[in-house]
């Protein structure tokens, strides 16, 4: 299947790899192409910027939570638009232990054979820049870099030393971005603000985008773009007729979610029913809730005054109704939430209590399963990430957890992935088609709505 695709890096996390990649999508949209974005590794936040200028949903793209051939496969089956577009993370060759390649931009650049255009932070050097760039090229025997884009340029003056230095390395630069604080985007501790938040971002990111882009060089871009091989085209996988509903938790406060795992929900059975945990008075009818990640600490307020929805998901609970939940989702079934010295109640399924802090835990995850669960019948690895700034606090005793992490802080001592009644929820986030996750969660749904 041919696909033509693109791959932007960084020298390191920074240099402006979301507005750029937003620059280009814009400038391909204005020659007509259509554009599907997708981002490298565990990241939620970034998507939103992408999916809001290219006006599709976003795609991650992460080698330890889906492996080598569930990434190829997604990428493959996701890219139906003109042209794919791939944001990297962090630095270039940056993964998974420090000194490994493992799940870098590179890794996921060499695994979907595609071209990379490096963005390099030209502020604080000149000269340099053109050390830093062959630096790039031969620290990999295959480095697949194909141009350079500068961004930061101080002056006239200063882009002309950085031009005829990059002239020595017979790259070819791709465009040239002067500094310009206005082009900044704002962030927050886990990075940049989700856009659901701040609907005034969409506008900021379209006239970034505008702006960045009339300093691209996109037809030398666009015959990048053209030049990867072919990819193969996986077997399509089968889609079973609905037979249960599942609500989805999904507004300002809960909106971290793969799309992937969406999608295999829906692949196995079930028929998803957004709502709003602020907004809605009553859950959609369902058989089963999943309610993903976010910033609930941040609406906590908002979250608490809805007292009608936080009793309702008690109950079900209560029911034995399946409810799946990660991070932020585990945060709202704690009994509060300590957030800026205020406390707000919350939906109170687990016995303990949220206490937000200055240190973030961001980890790729490891272990086992170690207690059946609802989306799962048996003991197995499981590989996930977590990144998050709150702890649990006053957690009972006698909890139940699902799973015992080898890599990972989880919840309490390296255990992650509370159990009460049919409810699941834990720090981790996890791939679905990793494992049967989706197709066990759906059959216990079905189950729940039969009783």
């Amino acid at each position: 299947m041919k696909i033509p695709r693109l791959v932007l890096a960084g020298v390191t996390s920074g240099v402006g790899k979301t507005s750029i990649t937003c620059a280009i999508i814009h400038a391909l949209q204005k020659k007509g192409f259509s554009v599907q974005p997708f981002k490298v590794g565990p990241d939620y936040i970034d998507p939103s910027y992408l999916s809001s200028i290219a006006r599709k949903d976003t795609f991650n793209l992460d080698v330890w939570l889906m492996g080598k051939n569930h990434l190829l496969e997604s990428f493959v089956t996701n890219s139906k638009s003109n042209i794919s577009i791939i944001e990297g993370v962090m630095g270039f060759y940056d993964g998974f232990g420090g000194d490994s390649n493992f799940a870098s931009t590179h890794h996921v650049a060499s695994i979907t054979k595609s071209p990379v255009i490096l963005i390099i932070d030209a502020s604080k050097a000149a000269r340099s820049i053109a050390a830093t760039a062959l630096g790039f090229i031969k620290f990999h025997s295959n480095s697949r870099i194909k141009g350079v884009i500068l961004n930061k340029i101080g002056s006239k003056k200063h882009e002309i030393l950085c031009r005829k230095a990059i002239e020595k390395t017979k790259l070819p630069i791709m465009g040239v971005i002067q500094k310009n604080p206005d082009l900044d985007l704002q962030s927050r501790h886990l990075g940049l603000i989700p856009t659901k938040e701040d609907k005034t971002l969409k506008q900021k990111i379209k006239q970034t985008s505008k702006i960045i882009s009339s300093s691209l060089d996109i037809e030398k871009i666009l015959e990048i773009i053209q030049t990867p091989p072919p990819l193969k085209t996986p077997d399509k996988k089968p889609h079973k007729k609905p037979k249960t509903n599942i609500a989805i938790a999904l507004d300002n406060s809960f909106n971290f979610y793969y799309l992937d795992n969406l999608e295999a929900l829906k692949r196995e059975g079930a028929n998803l029913k957004f709502f709003s945990p602020i907004e809605d008075k009553e859950l959609p009818q369902s058989d089963g809730i999943y309610i993903g990640g976010g910033f609930p600490e941040i609406l906590g307020e908002a979250l608490e005054k809805n007292q009608g929805m936080r009793k309702k998901i008690k109950k079900l609970s209560e029911e034995n109704v399946p409810i799946y939940a990660e991070c932020g989702g585990l945060m709202y079934l704690t009994k509060s939430i300590d957030f800026g010295g205020k406390t707000s109640k919350m939906v109170g399924i687990f016995d303990a209590e949220t206490k937000m802090t200055k240190k973030m835990k961001l980890n790729y995850t490891q272990g086992n399963i170690i207690s059946k669960n609802i989306i799962s019948n048996k003991k197995h690895a499981i590989q996930g990430h977590e990144f998050h700034y709150s702890k649990l606090e006053s957690i009972s005793s006698d909890s139940k957890f699902a799973y015992e992490l080898k890599i990972g802080e989880g919840i309490h001592n390296h255990f992650d992935g509370l159990i009460q009644n049919n409810t699941l929820a834990s720090y981790g986030h996890l791939y679905f088609d990793s494992s049967d996750y989706a197709k066990i969660f759906v059959n216990n749904c079905i189950k729940a709505s039969r009783r």
